[in-house]
């Protein structure tokens, strides 16, 4: 099956105060009383869309989406302060309780691998099973391989310059693009938010893709998913050296499947491998022909398949 399930819209929304300052905004779609499944959305900053609901048979999942802290239609928007990740843990269980959910599969892709390993970790008795798409594993050389001047840049050298000419001294810094977006000058904010988009986008797809490049790079996106992650990134994303990969005796009973793009420039293969080496048990699947986007092709069906494998695991607690 390469297509998605058809549209759908959600059955119940609505924002949870989180603290005395966040309100998280969470939507419930398909069936009711079907296996509940938590996606969580990339970026960080990248809010959840219509299509993620589609990955999942609407008439067999009680689907659950939420944007993150200051994304998509969470509130307030854009803002970074008291958003890291371990908060973000923190608010997944605080939606699991008010949804009177016991235990739930959980999928994610990009930095929403990230926050599914991170979060099944840290509550693995609530996770039925991860299916996990282009694995970032938050780690500086993750960071410095995309937006550093690092490997990516190799491969795509014409969009890195692109970037770096809307930088004012034109030299690659996370840092420094950062102090750009959150200071004074607005318009140069947006202009190296959107640059920042512009590239990560660009290198998503094996097959360039405009569509999809513009409909991941208007002003709300670009202010939010650069912002974030750019916030996360100076941060380490908030975990220690190596968390994830250390950490994967904790979920080793946990089914596992790892979806990842052959030719991910965003995300390189390695991260899968190291992931499926660290959990021997956990079933890796290789999209050739294939990037990062889990809109192309040969990934939507695996992911799509892997969402069918899902429903067979209910017994699993």
């Amino acid at each position: 099956m390469n297509e998605f399930y058809p549209e759908i819209e959600p059955y119940n929304h609505f924002l949870i105060n989180v603290d005395n300052q966040h309100q998280v905004y969470v939507e419930e779609c398909g069936n009711p009383n079907g296996q509940v499944v938590l996606f969580i959305h990339g970026g960080p900053g990248g809010g959840c869309s219509k299509n993620d609901r589609r990955f999942f048979d609407p008439e067999k999942y009680r689907i659950v989406l939420f944007d993150q802290r200051g994304c998509g239609r969470s509130l307030p928007h854009g803002c970074l302060d008291n958003n890291e990740t371990g908060l973000l843990v923190c608010d997944i269980e605080a939606i699991r309780q008010a949804l009177g959910i016991q235990y739930w599969h959980v999928f994610g892709g990009s930095w929403g691998s990230t926050l599914a390993l991170v979060y099944a970790q840290t509550h693995p008795i609530r996770v039925l099973s991860l299916v996990l798409r282009g694995i970032f594993l938050g780690r500086a050389q993750d960071t410095d391989w995309t937006f550093s001047g690092g490997g990516a840049t190799r491969i795509y050298p014409d969009y890195w310059q692109e970037y770096l000419d809307v930088l004012p001294d034109g030299k690659a810094s996370v840092q420094a693009a950062y102090n750009l977006m959150l200071g004074d000058d607005k318009k140069l904010a947006m202009r190296v938010a959107k640059a920042w988009c512009i590239w990560e986008i660009r290198c998503c797809t094996l097959i360039p893709n405009q569509a999809f490049v513009d409909a991941a790079t208007g002003d709300d996106q670009a202010w939010t998913m650069a912002r974030h992650e750019a916030h996360f990134m100076i941060n380490n994303c908030f975990l220690s050296d190596n968390q994830i990969l250390a950490n994967c005796h904790h979920i080793k009973d946990i089914p596992v499947t790892i979806v990842h793009g052959r030719f991910d420039i965003v995300c390189p293969f390695d991260n899968a491998w190291q992931l499926h080496q660290a959990l021997p048990q956990s079933k890796l699947v290789v999209s050739e022909a294939s990037g990062h986007a889990s809109i192309e092709t040969n990934t939507k069906h695996h992911l799509i398949e892997a969402t069918k494998e899902m429903l067979l695991l209910n017994s699993y607690k």
